[in-house]
Parts: structure tokens; sequence; C-alpha cells
């Protein structure tokens, strides 16, 4: 794959990750709409390494917090914020591991990577996207963050394994239909990727194992580290932009290109 497919892809992944407009869509995409080669899963992995990379460098203070927590549920001890922070963002990624086991098992996974249910997943949930953000109650903050919300924003994102619904979107509107302001509720989205990430990649990692060889390594690195760039940026300016700014610009782009696609799908 040339250097130049690398880093669109690698940018693609980075800059979409965090943002709500689905990040497995756009890498879907990439090859339907362009005619490249399909990446394949190793690419995919390593995109996904940079954009995990980026989110825990940004968010260090409270990874920090849920892995002092985390010692203390091996006790069994669920006795400060970093214990309850750690075990919610255990009950969050159960969900998402559940259905993609039995998206894989069923053979479900494949059939669902087509234009047209993309394009309606990105116009169907961001719709919803903005009638959380706009209708959704702003009182509650991170730390306020319990076991029930959890499950429950837990089962949203096991909706992003639909490619185009957006794993970052589902839960922040999961998180606004909750009651978290706009920036806590994307920060709890970001926190919840981390685990997501692990857990998918691992997956993965074990379809793919010995599959790479020498030459891949150097592709694998560009990705990365392109992604994990890429992703700092878009996270930083999102986070940002959250202070005075609605999800509603993100909606916008949804829709556009949900119908764009539809009309690609159609005709």
């Amino acid at each position: 794959m040339s250097t130049f497919n690398l880093l669109l892809i690698a940018l693609i992944q980075g800059v979409t990750e965090f943002l709500p407009v689905s990040s497995s869509g756009h890498l879907i995409l990439l090859p339907n709409l362009t005619g490249f080669a399909d990446q394949g899963q190793v690419i995919d992995v390593a995109a996904h390494i940079g954009t995990l990379m980026a989110v825990i460098l940004y968010f260090w203070s409270d990874v920090r917090m849920a892995l002092a927590g985390s010692l203390r549920l091996i006790k069994g001890k669920v006795d400060t914020q970093g214990a309850t922070l750690a075990l919610c963002l255990i009950i969050a990624t159960v969900p998402v591991m559940l259905f993609g086991v039995f998206l894989k098992l069923s053979g479900l996974s494949d059939q669902l990577r087509s234009i047209a249910i993309i394009g309606w997943a990105m116009i169907v949930f961001g719709i919803v996207l903005y009638w959380a953000d706009q209708k959704g109650p702003t009182a509650k903050t991170m730390s306020e963050w319990t076991f029930k919300d959890a499950l429950q924003m837990g089962v949203w994102q096991a909706i992003a394994l639909i490619p185009g619904t957006s794993r970052s979107g589902i839960t922040i509107t999961a998180g606004r239909m909750l009651g978290y302001t706009r920036t806590d509720a994307a920060r709890l989205s970001m926190l919840m990727s981390i685990p997501t990430i692990i857990a998918s990649g691992t997956f993965v990692g074990f379809d793919i194992a010995g599959t790479a060889d020498a030459s891949a390594i150097r592709d694998i690195g560009i990705v990365v580290a392109m992604s994990f760039a890429a992703a700092l940026l878009a996270l930083t300016l999102m986070m940002r932009l959250l202070k005075s700014v609605s999800y509603t610009p993100y909606v916008v782009y949804r829709i556009a290109l949900g119908l764009v696609l539809l009309w690609i799908a159609y005709t």
C-alpha cells in the first residue's frame, strides 16, 4: 500500500474516531468510493492503536485514577472514585463485547458493511443525537456516573457496531439523554473508548496473528503515528469547542453525508 493511502487512512481514522461522525463508516467507505484496495484489518488495528494512545494521553488524569481504582477492585473494594470509575468502565464495555461476538459468529458483521446501511445510520442516529443534545438536561457531571448509567451507555455503545452509527456519537447521545453536560458526556464517551478499543483490537488481533510480515512494520508505524497526531488534534479541538458550541454542526455533516451515500447506494 502506498504511503499516500496509509496517510489518508490514518488521517480519516484519527479525525473521525472521537468526533460523532463514525470512523468505521468512513474507513469502510474509503475503498468503496475511491477505488483503493481495502486496507485490511492489520491497518485498521494500527489506526486504532494510534487513537487509543491519543485518548489515553489527553485524559491521562482520569486514566490514572481508573488504573489506581482497578487495584482497589482487585482487592474487592469499591470505596474510591477511581474504583467506581474503573468498575463503571468495565460494566459499560460488556454489552459491546457480547454484541460484537454475536455479530462475528453470526456473520452479520460483514453484511452490515454496505453504503446504504451506513447512509441510513448516519442520518437516523444524527437526528437522535440532535434531539438528545437539544432536549436533554445538563445537570449531571462525570463524578455522578453510576453503575446503572454505565450499563445504559454500554448498551447504546453496542449499537455502534452498526457501521455509520459512530461509537462516540451514540454514547454521547446516551450521556445527554441521561442528563450529563455536553463536555462530561463527551468525556465519559472518550473514556469508554479505551477498554472498547483494547477489547476489539485484541479480538481482531487473534484473527490476524501471524499474518503481518516484516514489510508491514513500516506501514503500521506510519499509520499509528499519523492517527495518533490526528486524533489528538481532533480531540483537543472538539473538547474546546463544546464549551461554546453544540453538536449541531456534526449532525448537519452526518445528514448531508448520509443523503449523498443513499443517493449513491440507490442510483
